[in-house]
Order: structure tokens, then sequence, then C-alpha cells
């Protein structure tokens, strides 16, 4: 039996730009008559969620935040977008935080398991970038200070 589990696919995938284009449009137009229903709001900030630009990425987790303060009844819906948005802006603890959530609700929820890996994933080779950049940093210091004493014991 297998242990793997569904990729997360969200986090690798985005919408083609005319794809988002026409969620777009037809927000702005809500928008315009002043009437922006929550399937309209979720679709869009759905789409700007998944791109590859922060920029959209930010505005989706907006609208998606404004959802789920809003409407009680979606905010399960929501969380999993917001999970994959702050992942994606590289928030890993604000991501970490959704998506538990999520599991508390759906503890079998496959993508929101898969999501979580991604997210531990991401943070262990994160703080393993980190820790070579101190320790380059901390060995780069040390030749500096012995070649510093090295010149002051000469004179």
């Amino acid at each position: 039996m297998t242990t793997e589990l569904p990729y997360a696919a969200d986090a690798e995938e985005s919408l083609s730009f005319d794809e988002l284009e026409v969620l777009r449009l037809q927000y702005q137009k809500e928008l315009a008559q002043a009437h922006v229903t929550i399937q309209t709001k979720f679709n869009y900030a759905w789409g700007l969620v998944k791109s590859p630009v922060r920029e959209h990425q930010v505005e989706g987790v907006r609208l998606l935040q404004e959802i789920y303060r809003a409407e009680p009844g979606r905010r399960r819906e929501c969380l999993y977008y917001l999970a994959l948005g702050h992942y994606k802006m590289g928030n890993y603890e604000e991501a970490r935080r959704f998506n538990a959530l999520l599991l508390d609700k759906e503890p079998a929820n496959l993508q929101a398991q898969s999501l979580a890996s991604l997210i531990d994933t991401r943070v262990t080779r994160e703080g393993y970038i980190g820790m070579a950049i101190v320790g380059g940093v901390a060995a780069l210091s040390t030749l500096a200070l012995a070649t510093i004493i090295r010149r002051a014991s000469r004179k």
C-alpha cells in the first residue's frame, strides 16, 4: 500500500492569463454594479492565489480573508486557499495556521495533508539555507578577524 498523498497541485499550477482575465472582468463588472457575489469574489481570489505573480497572490489572500470574515458558511473552503496563498508568498507560519484549521475540521483532507507536507519541506529547506548563510558569514568573519590579528601582530 502506498503512503504517498495526492499532490497539492494548486501549489504549482496557474491559470492562463486569459482565464484569470475572465475572472477579473466578472469581478470588476459586479464591482461597478455595487454588488459582488461571494462566488465571483471567491473565484477571482482563487485565480489570483494560483498566479505566479506575488501581487496577485497578495490580493487573492486579501479577498479570501474578507470572505472568511464576512461569510462563516464559506470559511472551510477559504482555509485551503488562504494556506496555499501564504505558502506561495513564503509566509509559512500563516500557511501552517490556516492549513491546521482546515485539518482540524477535516483530518482526512488529502490535499491539506499534502500541503502540510509541502510547507514542512519548504521550512526545512529554508532553515538549511539560513544555517548555511550564517555558517558562511561566521567563517568569513573569522577569516577577516584572523587576518586583522595577523597584520596587527606583525607591526
